[in-house]
C-alpha cells in the first residue's frame, strides 16, 4: 500500500515538475521526486539502493540549484509567507510520515527476512574463503553491484566537482571579484 502512495506521489511531482513555470520550483519537485523513489527503495527492502539514491540526489540538486541562482530569476517572497510555510510543513509531516511507516516494517536486528542474506550468514566462510563476511558478501557474492554504486557516487562527485570548480587560475597580484569566483 505505502508502495502504490509513493509512486503516485512520484507521478504527481513528476507532472508538477514539467508543468511549473518557475524552475527553481521546478527543481525542488524533482528532488521530492527522488525523495519518494529512495523511500520505495526503503519499502522494497534494498536500502543500499535508498542510499545510493538519496547521495545522487542530493548531488544533484546542488548542481541543479547552483546553475538556476546563477542565472538571476526573479524571485519574490512577498505575499507568500503563508504558503510557502504551510508547504514546508506539510513536506516534513508527509516525509515523516512515510518514514516512519518504512521503518516500521523493518526487521527486528539479528533476524534476516529473507533467504539470501541467511545463504550468506551460513556459507559465507565456506564460499570465499574469507573470515569477514562484510567483505566477502561485499567483495566475492556483489561485486558487480558494489562496483556499479561506487561508480555512481564517483560520476556524481565529479559533476559536482566539474560544476563547481573555479574557471582559470589567480595570477600573482590579481584580485578576485565575487561576481567571477564561481563560473
Amino acid at each position: 500500500m505505502i508502495l502504490y502512495i509513493l509512486l503516485i506521489l512520484m507521478i504527481i511531482g513528476a507532472i508538477a515538475a514539467v508543468q511549473m513555470k518557475d524552475l527553481l520550483s521546478s527543481i525542488v519537485t524533482v528532488g521530492a521526486v527522488g525523495l519518494a523513489l529512495s523511500l520505495a527503495f526503503l519499502v522494497l527492502k534494498a536500502p543500499d539502493l535508498a542510499i545510493t539514491q538519496l547521495v545522487v540526489e542530493i548531488l544533484c540538486l546542488i548542481i541543479l540549484i547552483r546553475a538556476t541562482l546563477k542565472k538571476d530569476l526573479p524571485f519574490s517572497t512577498t505575499g507568500r509567507r503563508f504558503f510557502n510555510t504551510l508547504v514546508a510543513v506539510v513536506f516534513v509531516i508527509v516525509f515523516l510520515a512515510l518514514g516512519y511507516f518504512s521503518l516500521k516494517d523493518l526487521p527486528v536486528f539479528g533476524h534476516p527476512i529473507m533467504e539470501v542474506g541467511a545463504f550468506y550468514v551460513e556459507q559465507g566462510l565456506i564460499e570465499t574463503g574469507a573470515t569477514n563476511l562484510v567483505a566477502s558478501v561485499i567483495l566475492d557474492f556483489r561485486a558487480y553491484d558494489t562496483l556499479g554504486e561506487a561508480t555512481i557516487l564517483f560520476t556524481a562527485v565529479i559533476g559536482v566537482m566539474a560544476i563547481m570548480r573555479r574557471i582559470g587560475r589567480k595570477k600573482v597580484g590579481e584580485e578576485i571579484k565575487e561576481s567571477d569566483e564561481w563560473e
